[in-house]
């Protein structure tokens, strides 16, 4: 096992960020915080970092409105290759990372999405999986690639949708299994019992 030093990309609540917090402190994830960023200036997360005495800072993207690239990108990996970082988390990171980021972190990149991929990637999934009729939703921890959401799948966990569901309720839940989803996820990293074989995740 070794421990996880994990850089954090963020743009809203960070009740993902929370749940890793929490399972550090409660010794079931070997993992340390090293530095969270966020794109957006009061982004809540900031000021949960800065609750836990966090190393924290807003990363500016400008011009770009919905993805990561060009001198915020150069930024964002400097700072998380100065803090030591072997590990990013993208915890409701609301942009898309390009290339050169992945490239940083080969194999390293992990993002939460509330959906049973490879089904309803991009925002809004959980509407997606009501307005389809689907009687099961969940959660999907993988590693980010090029793609949208279509990274290799490391952690899933479903969730019932009920007959009286609202996009409000059935998110609720959802997000209850992903504060369970990713410190498992990122457990397995620690541990490294598993392997990567094209798009498969062995584990074990």
């Amino acid at each position: 096992m070794s421990k996880l030093h994990l850089g954090m990309l963020g743009s809203g609540a960070g009740s993902n960020m929370q749940s890793i917090v929490d399972a550090i402190a409660a010794g079931t994830l070997d993992a340390e915080i090293k530095i969270v960023l966020a794109d957006v200036p009061d982004a809540k997360i900031l000021d949960r970092a800065r609750k836990h005495n966090i190393p924290c800072e807003y990363l500016d993207c400008a011009p770009w409105k919905t993805k990561l690239e060009g001198v915020a990108e150069d930024k964002c990996i400097e700072i998380l290759k100065a803090h030591g970082v072997d590990t990013v988390v993208l915890a409701g990171f609301m942009r898309i990372v390009k290339p050169k980021l992945l490239a940083a972190f080969p194999n390293r990149v992990l993002n939460i999405h509330p959906a049973i991929l490879p089904a309803f990637p991009g925002v809004h999934s959980w509407t997606q999986a009501l307005d389809y009729g689907c009687k099961v939703a969940g959660v999907t921890v993988h590693f980010v690639d090029a793609g949208t959401d279509s990274g290799p799948i490391l952690v899933q966990k479903t969730v019932p949708v009920l007959e009286d569901d609202t996009p409000e309720t059935l998110h609720a839940r959802i997000q209850v299994q992903e504060h369970i989803a990713f410190p498992e996820a990122l457990n397995i990293l620690a541990k490294g019992n598993y392997r990567l074989e094209g798009r498969r995740v062995r584990i074990g």
